[in-house]
């Protein structure tokens, strides 16, 4: 049984470990990647389980981790990715790797806290500096000030007065506080105090948190301690940082002299530390993703072991797990490895089980399938065993795109974008893993290329390349009596093969549409027809192929019942209306040429007159010979299979009953059709007297005894017989937006190549070309933004309409749940 067609078969086991030996085993299971374990102690606070201190041991580490992670990227090293991936370490090893992340970050600590103090003191050094600079000048014009005051006194001959003495206050703040700082002093001073101000050019560096800070230097002169402290306060408010100003230039050059010093010395055991920091900081870069995947692991073996449970004598650890039958070996022997590097004597046990519950869904899947997989498990994880979409989706989703893209131009850019990422994945990989939109783009690299390479060949079909059509292997229409200035004269012709006597088609055109149809005035009514039954019919075989899957999960469940009252009359119901209508569609192409195409009846009216039984009377008007009986017949048959489906499986339960059978329901069956939600019984029946059957290999035995009634069941039936009548309408004419999709995207395609890059191609010469180089540039941005991007997804998400509803819901269950096993790689996949 193929893993992809259908899940894995899972069963159940039980295992006994020996507890020196758990440890040991649980890590070997994770490089393994193949168990899900199940929590056997539900009911037990996540901090009163046995392993819980050892868990609270990795928190610290992985946090302490983080810290150091976090100064190496400020400090702008590089962490080295070597690809290595270390085997989880035992658990004695952990105490050493505890102790090594203890002390790089006490080390780490300590050194940060001495640079901060050496920067912060490196800091008041150099506003000082710049303080003793900048109030030079202010001294000097106060000084000049001062001269002059007392030079006008003695010029009136007026009396003698005391030197004028000021009180000042120097110091440094912050650029943008400036404007607020003057006004405050100002209006709280009363306009009795002097302030000089000045920008110090080069920005000094916060010591907190590194960033360049902008600031200016200013001096204050005021008279009385009153604004004294007045202008301290305000400088508090405002965190200026005042320093101490000698008021002789005697006392400021020398103090500017042992600042300089100071200074000087400081810088040098600046570079020091930073060069100390520097070592411990790139030593620990080399290392650093080692050790997080040894902490991980081990947070995840411990984790891991609070779900088991102990044994009555305390030294042994009983696990339960979910784990792929074909894969039992590989468990087998990983425990004994296990067993064997913990130095355990007694073996550890793995034993199958026999349970009632519902075993999770695994698919095994590679780089190419698992994005295809994604969009089935999107819509509803496959229940246990049936028939998994995803095999078909690989095809038919990117075809289904690509009959509504259809341009050979833009699914060349597509394909190649998505053979860049393919072929270049090992680079990109692990670039912009925290970009959530590249994420996603590289994660459906394979099907970016496929609908590229898919609409490349239904472009083709189309004869569409930027909207416009290549003559490759030359038209089929001769124009003999149109010559070429009445061609150029006309920018549109009407093509009609009838009109023999003008044009003279030779043998068909070799692959897709003539080249002549580009210009036919009548290419809309003759596309518009070619893609609306095209979509009929991509929709009805897509549909009846989904109901003949339903039939593989009806003999693999073994559902007789189910087989002959759900699968044949739901086939015969579609083939009769929708699949006789796909049949005539082929049939009208085959019979009917140019010449006697006007003789044909249309598609529309026979559909609707079979309804009626309303027939033409002359027997020229039929299609076909016998078209009255048939049709009628088919009518009749899709008539009769409504009760059918409405009542044979409730009969076959009802006769079960009253044989003195039980009636044993393995479950129920979800439908999702057009938003709507319905359950099918699976009905099995056997004797009183019996032994159930045991459920089908790898299905799980949950049987429910429940109370017989043919009421519940008819009612049950009848919602699910009218969801499929009315759904087999409603989802053909769904499909009509394949048609809708594809005529839009042609159309803008062709408004937009007519209107941008028309008007360049329309200038002769150098102007010509001048032009066109200006429009190209927009011309592209438009292409892929609107019709590459928003096109594509709009295609996108009308192929995953198509393929949800109309397809999936003719077979496919989806309540299955996700096997989830424990996985150091996915552990490691998801921390990246």
């Amino acid at each position: 049984m193929g893993s992809l067609f259908r899940s894995e078969e899972m069963t159940l086991a039980q295992l006994f470990l020996q507890s020196e030996a758990a440890y040991a085993c649980v890590s070997e299971l994770g490089e393994l990647g193949l168990v899900q374990f199940r929590d056997l102690n539900p009911d037990v606070n996540a901090f009163q389980r046995k392993f819980v201190n050892e868990v609270r041991r990795c928190d610290e580490m992985e946090r302490k981790l983080r810290f150091l992670e976090k100064e190496i990227r400020k400090a702008g090293i590089p962490i080295v990715d070597t690809g290595e991936n270390p085997d989880a370490p035992p658990p004695r090893e952990m105490i050493d790797l505890e102790a090594t992340f203890e002390k790089l970050e006490n080390e780490m600590k300590e050194v940060n806290t001495n640079q901060e103090a050496l920067k912060r003191n490196f800091l008041e050094l150099t506003e000082l500096k710049h303080i003793l600079r900048k109030t030079q000048s202010f001294f000097e014009e106060e000084s000049a000030r001062v001269e002059d005051t007392q030079a006008l006194i003695h010029a009136e001959h007026l009396p003698d007065s005391q030197p004028l003495r000021l009180g000042f206050v120097a110091g440094v703040i912050n650029r943008e506080r400036l404007p607020t700082f003057e006004r405050m002093l100002w209006r709280a001073c009363r306009g009795n105090v002097f302030l000089r101000q000045t920008e110090i050019e080069t920005p000094l560096e916060d010591p907190v948190t590194g960033d360049q800070v902008h600031k200016c230097v200013f001096i204050i002169f005021f008279q009385g301690d009153q604004l004294k402290s007045r202008v301290k306060k305000i400088c508090e408010g405002f965190r200026a940082t005042l320093y101490p100003c000698p008021e002789t230039p005697a006392e400021r050059r020398e103090m500017a002299i042992g600042v300089m010093t100071r200074i000087e010395d400081l810088q040098t055991v600046l570079n020091q530390t930073q060069d100390h920091r520097h070592r411990v900081l790139v030593s620990a870069a080399k290392n650093i993703r080692v050790w997080f995947i040894k902490a991980r692991k081990i947070k995840a073996i411990y984790h891991t072991l609070n779900l088991f449970n102990l044994d009555v004598t305390q030294k042994c650890l009983i696990a339960e797990c979910w784990c792929p039958v074909a894969d039992l070996e590989r468990i087998q022997l990983a425990l004994r490895r296990g067993t064997e590097h913990s130095g355990s004597s007694v073996p550890s046990i793995l034993n199958r089980m026999t349970t009632k519950q519902a075993p999770p869904t695994y698919h095994k899947t590679n780089k190419f399938t698992s994005a295809f997989q994604a969009i089935v498990d999107s819509y509803g994880v496959a229940s246990y065993c049936e028939v998994n979409p995803a095999p078909f989706t690989i095809i038919t989703f990117p075809f289904l795109f690509a009959v509504m893209f259809g341009d050979a131009g833009h699914g060349l850019i597509m394909a190649l974008f998505g053979l860049w990422m393919v072929w270049r994945e090992k680079q990109l990989m692990n670039q912009r893993k925290d970009d959530g939109t590249w994420a996603i783009f590289f994660g459906g690299r394979y099907i970016i290329l496929l609908m590229g390479a898919f609409s490349i060949y239904t472009g083709f079909i189309y004869n569409d390349f930027f909207s416009k059509s290549l003559n490759i292997f030359g038209s089929s229409w001769s124009m003999a009596n149109i010559s070429d200035e009445d061609i150029e004269k006309y920018d549109m012709i009407e093509l009609d093969p009838n009109v023999t006597s003008i044009y003279k088609p030779r043998s068909p055109y070799p692959f897709g549409l003539d080249p002549i149809w580009n210009m036919a005035e009548n290419k809309i009514t003759f596309l518009n027809s070619f893609k609306m039954k095209m979509s009929v019919i991509l929709g009805v075989l897509q549909m009846s192929f989904g109901i003949c899957l339903s039939l593989s999960n009806y003999r693999f469940f073994k559902d007789p019942v189910s087989s002959v009252s759900v699968f044949i009359p739901q086939l015969l119901f579609l083939l009769c209306i929708f699949g006789y209508m796909v049949a005539i569609i082929f049939y009208k192409w085959i019979a009917y040429d140019a010449s006697i195409s006007y003789k044909a009846p249309s598609l529309l009216i026979t559909m609707i007159n079979m309804f009626l039984f309303k027939f033409p009377e002359s027997q020229d008007d039929y299609l076909y010979s016998g078209q009255k009986g048939f049709q009628i017949f088919l009518v009749l048959l899709a008539v009769a299979c409504v009760p059918c489906m409405l009542f044979i499986k409730p009969y076959f339960a009802w006769r079960a009953h009253k044989s003195g059978k039980r009636t044993v329901r393995f479950g129920t069956v979800q439908m999702q059709v057009n938003g709507a939600a319905e359950d099918t019984a699976v009905i099995m029946d056997q004797d009183e007297g019996e032994m159930p059957p045991p459920p089908p290999e790898g299905v799980s035995g949950h049987k429910e005894e429940e109370e017989f009634d043919i009421g519940e069941l008819l009612i049950y039936q009848a919602i699910h017989t009218i969801e499929f009548c009315l759904g087999c309408i409603s989802h053909t004419a769904s499909y009509l937006r394949l048609w809708a999709l594809s005529l839009a995207h042609a159309q803008l395609s062709e408004v937009l190549w007519s209107m941008v890059l028309h008007i360049g191609l329309g200038f002769q010469g150098w102007v010509g070309a001048v032009v066109t180089t200006l429009v190209f540039p927009a011309f592209a941005v438009l292409t892929i933004a609107i019709l590459l991007v928003m096109e594509g997804l709009s295609a996108f998400l009308h192929a995953l309409r198509l393929h949800w509803v109309e397809f999936q819901s003719k077979f496919y269950k989806g309540e299955g749940h996700q096997f989830v096993p424990f996985s150091f790689e996915a552990l490691m996949e998801d921390h990246n």
